[in-house]
């Protein structure tokens, strides 16, 4: 799995991407539509509209890298977002290990009067 430290950013890109798509088309991506510098220390994330594909782009001192991950039965669980979405390394981990982190829910609430 990717580790990156916990100050390295990790951007969503929110629409779905042609999986043809390569290092140059997806610097395009983060530089034209989500505004921000492919060659920063980040990693920039994207998946297919099947969302059996995910491409993650990152700058390492003096080039880029692409990793790619096919599931061949299962989904990512992709966030219906309109923006690019921060999250951590650690997020990013379970996401790609198939946590659905965006329907996640807390244990419920327990309320009482007095402790006995």
């Amino acid at each position: 799995m990717i580790r990156p430290g916990n100050d390295f950013p990790v951007y969503l890109y929110a629409e779905a991407v042609d999986m043809r798509k390569s290092i140059d088309g997806l610097s395009v991506l983060v530089e034209q539509e989500m505004t921000l510098s492919p060659s920063m220390a980040a990693l920039f994330v994207f998946c297919n509209r099947g969302k059996d594909k995910i491409k993650i782009l990152c700058w390492e001192r003096n080039g880029f890298i692409v990793w790619y991950k096919r599931l061949e039965k299962q989904r990512f669980k992709w966030p219906a977002i309109d923006e690019p979405l921060s999250l951590s390394g650690q997020e990013l981990n379970w996401l790609l290990d198939g946590f659905d982190l965006f329907t996640n829910k807390p244990h419920a609430p327990v309320y009482f009067d007095s402790i006995s």
